[in-house]
């Protein structure tokens, strides 16, 4: 019994290790998403601040640890035995739980997370010692557990979650009024007495939020504390002075500065505050097991100890500190997790991340509504003067460009920051529990908001992005206590066998996670996707398409030929398949037709004609798709539904069709990955060989109808197949007809004019 304590001692070390790691990666972007889209700063420079704000943080953290040891429950109420099993189920789930959602690539809050597993493996915990109690009831649930602490963390998280919106959207729409979209020329006015504003601000944050708590602060408390006011005189002064030695020294703007030193606060303050979320259960289960042995070992030995305040080891902190500062380095997730929030605040077009659902349509129509309700109030000339503020630099960039390019400018980075850093300092003032995770994203969601940057194009996708946050959040509080609790019933039904498999299953699931990661992250491009041209002539958009269109036919087949043998063989599972590739290959052609805009605006006025091929044969490959898409998607219904199967005769003629549309697309194939477009013509002329083969079969289906069939659902299943097999190579054949026809046109210019240009040589040369 006594190598089982010091066992899940040693267990709950390793996993106060990867607790770390889960955590940071989530964490991170909290301190470095205004840096990182902004591109201001290398993300090397971003990396060494962030670095030393972390370490410092860590390595000066000791006030927050007395939340793991008495913070949620009362820890005199409970045996070191019921003690270790509660910090062994916090530090399981707690881990799963951080993964789960680094995964997925949402911010979560460590803070909720940790504090939430405490509260569900103390509830059960105690429930379990009320049943084993004689005296007690279920009202006696309050003596073991601090409700009020539960109670004001949910507060917190409502009004930390608004409070940052409504503030970051305020403050971000006055800046933008002042200094515009074109702030570099209005910068060099203001931006002496914005930047000692911001940097006054962030100063201030790190006085009150990242050194309190910290074993200095006693030293300086008495010189902080009530002389708050000159601090922020002071530090005015100082960084307005700063401000403009900067600009004239190094004709930089100081906006660097204040980007710099506002991530190097955040980074600070999250390692100072946020440490306990990772190492405090590990700590308080350390002194338990300290108190255990020097008391004589005895089980039933009460935990009291832990309501006396125990500094934190040097040492500890010294590596936790090292370990956050190497995962900030080195985990793959935590740009995964920052590319979620810097994608929901990208100025420009982007690749959506999340799918818009009935809620994030309602926020976005009520908001429109509303804005042109208090469109009514304000008179037209004001609202023209505020418009202009707000004008964006006309520059048309497709998605991926943009994907490139800034997600936003230095003036929203500089807010983000300086919001982010008065919010927590106000609020640690004032006792407020709050999330550093959810003030910062809530105040880069607000800025954002006010930056215009959700416009009626990407609405309804961000707001989705940002409910499916938030849900997340309380999704965390939820799972958080209902995992913890579950876990410590297990352990406690018997802790020497459930133990080592909740280990070993947790080992097993942090794998997974991690390979899976790994695997989506690395995954180069596949050779057959789709890829949008960046010609701006006819004849390069006709060469450039052909690469689409060649890899459209080849996967069009495939996926008409598995749906044909599925049917055949009744294989759910390939059907199955099928659709997820008809699904892949529609969202391929989606996105180009989505990328026409930029197309269009990306081309010479002399290749406009190449605008309304690249547009006709889009919308030939959308037909063509639409086809493949419906015939997937029928044969799996018919199968899934456990209809009868397609008689022998049926299945026969839909081989034959297949066995020739497979020569059509091998051909047609061949012609375009080969450039050989004169080849074409002679594709065409099957067009009415191949749509009689169809129809001859669809007068076959009406005789046997008529005569034999008695199945309802394989008489329609067999008609729509054919009947949409003839629309996919009417589609195929209009494909063709426009290529061969604009490629015909394309060449003869070009002939003509090389022509020319050998006359004009010779004559030159007989002159």
């Amino acid at each position: 019994m006594d190598n089982m304590y010091l066992f899940m001692l040693i267990a709950i070390t390793v996993l106060a290790v990867a607790d770390i790691i889960v955590g940071v990666s989530n964490d991170a972007i909290n301190f470095l998403n205004s840096a990182i889209g902004s591109k201001a700063i290398s993300l090397r420079t971003i990396m060494i601040v962030a670095s030393l704000g972390i370490f410092i943080g860590a390595v000066f953290s000791s006030g927050m640890m007395e939340v793991a040891r008495k913070g949620i429950f009362v820890p005199a109420q409970f045996e070191f035995g019921e003690i270790m099993l509660i910090f062994m189920a916090v530090m399981i789930t707690d881990i799963l739980l951080l993964d789960f959602f680094n995964t997925l690539g949402l911010p979560t809050s460590t803070t909720v997370s940790i504090v939430f597993n405490l509260l569900g493996a103390a509830v059960v915990m105690s429930l379990i010692k009320i049943s084993h109690s004689e005296s007690e009831t279920f009202a006696d649930l309050g003596n073991y557990i601090a409700t009020d602490t539960a109670l004001t963390i949910i507060s917190g998280i409502l009004l930390s979650v608004l409070i940052a919106f409504s503030v970051g959207a305020l403050v971000q729409w006055i800046s933008r009024l002042i200094f515009t979209f074109n702030y570099e020329k209005k910068i060099k006015n203001f931006g002496i007495i914005f930047g000692g504003v911001a940097l006054t601000a962030i100063t201030y944050f790190i006085f009150l939020k990242g050194l309190k708590g910290t074993p200095y602060y006693k030293e300086m408390k008495s010189v902080v504390e009530g002389n708050e006011v000159y601090i922020i005189l002071g530090s005015f002064v100082f960084w307005t002075l700063f401000s403009f030695l900067y600009e004239k020294l190094t004709k930089k703007t100081v906006l660097l500065v204040v980007i710099g030193v506002g991530t190097f606060g955040l980074a600070l303050a999250f390692s100072g505050n946020d440490l306990v979320n990772f190492i405090g259960v590990p700590m308080a289960a350390y002194h338990s097991y300290e108190a255990w042995v020097a008391g004589g070992m005895d089980i039933n030995m009460s935990m009291a100890v832990l309501d006396k305040k125990v500094p934190a080891e040097p040492l500890l902190l010294f590596i936790a500190g090292a370990i956050m500062v190497l995962t900030l380095w080195f985990s793959k997730k935590a740009k995964t997790v920052a590319e979620t929030e810097i994608s929901l605040s990208r100025q420009g077009e982007t690749h959506e991340k999340f799918e818009p659902n009935a809620l994030s349509r309602s926020v976005v129509k009520g908001t429109t509504q509303l804005s042109n309700y208090l469109s009514v109030v304000l008179p037209k000339s004001i609202q023209e003067k505020i418009g202009k503020s707000f004008d964006k630099p006309d520059i048309v960039m497709t998605k991926d460009q943009s994907i490139e390019a800034p997600a936003f400018d230095m003036i929203r980075a500089s807010v983000n920051l300086m919001v982010a850093g008065v919010l927590i300092a106000i609020a640690t003032s004032m006792k407020l529990p709050l999330s550093t995770t959810y003030v910062t994203f809530m105040v880069a969601m607000g800025t954002s908001l006010a930056d215009r940057a959700w416009g009626r194009e990407s609405a309804v996708y961000r707001v989705a992005g940002v409910l499916n946050v938030i849900g997340g959040w309380f999704g965390t509080a939820l799972g958080a206590f209902i995992a913890a609790g579950t876990v410590v019933f297990l352990i406690n039904w018997n802790p020497s066998v459930i133990t080592p498999i909740l280990l070993l299953l947790t080992a097993i699931l942090l794998y997974r996670n991690y390979k899976s990661h790994k695997d989506k992250s690395t995954k180069t491009a596949d050779e057959d996707s789709l890829k949008s041209t960046g010609s701006k002539s006819v004849q390069g958009v006709i060469h450039e398409s052909a690469g689409n269109i060649s890899n459209v036919i080849k996967r069009g087949n495939r996926i008409y030929t598995n749906a044909v043998n599925g049917l055949a063989k009744q294989d759910l599972s390939l059907l199955k398949k099928n659709q997820k590739q008809i699904d892949k290959l529609s969202k391929e052609v989606d996105s180009l037709r989505d990328n026409i805009f930029y197309f269009i605006k990306n081309l010479d006025e002399t290749s406009l004609r190449a605008s309304s091929f690249y547009i006709n044969i889009l919308g030939y490959l959308e037909d063509m798709t639409q086809s493949l898409e419906y015939i997937s998607k029928v044969s799996h219904k018919h199968v899934n539904n456990n209809h009868k199967k397609l008689k022998f005769s049926q299945i026969k003629e839909l081989k034959e069709v297949d066995d020739t549309l497979e020569v059509l697309f091998t051909d047609t194939k061949a012609a375009f990955d080969s450039r050989s477009f004169e080849q074409i013509e002679s594709i065409i002329n099957r067009k009415k060989e191949l749509l009689d083969l169809v129809t001859d079969k669809i007068v076959k289906q009406v005789a046997r109808t008529r005569t034999e069939e008695s199945s309802p659902k394989n008489t329609t299943l067999y008609f729509g197949l054919l009947l949409e097999t003839k629309d996919l190579l009417n589609a195929t054949m209009n494909l063709l007809e426009e290529y061969h026809n604009s490629f015909d046109s394309s060449i003869e210019p070009a002939t003509i004019s090389v022509e020319d240009d050998e006359t004009n040589k010779n004559s030159e040369l007989s002159e």
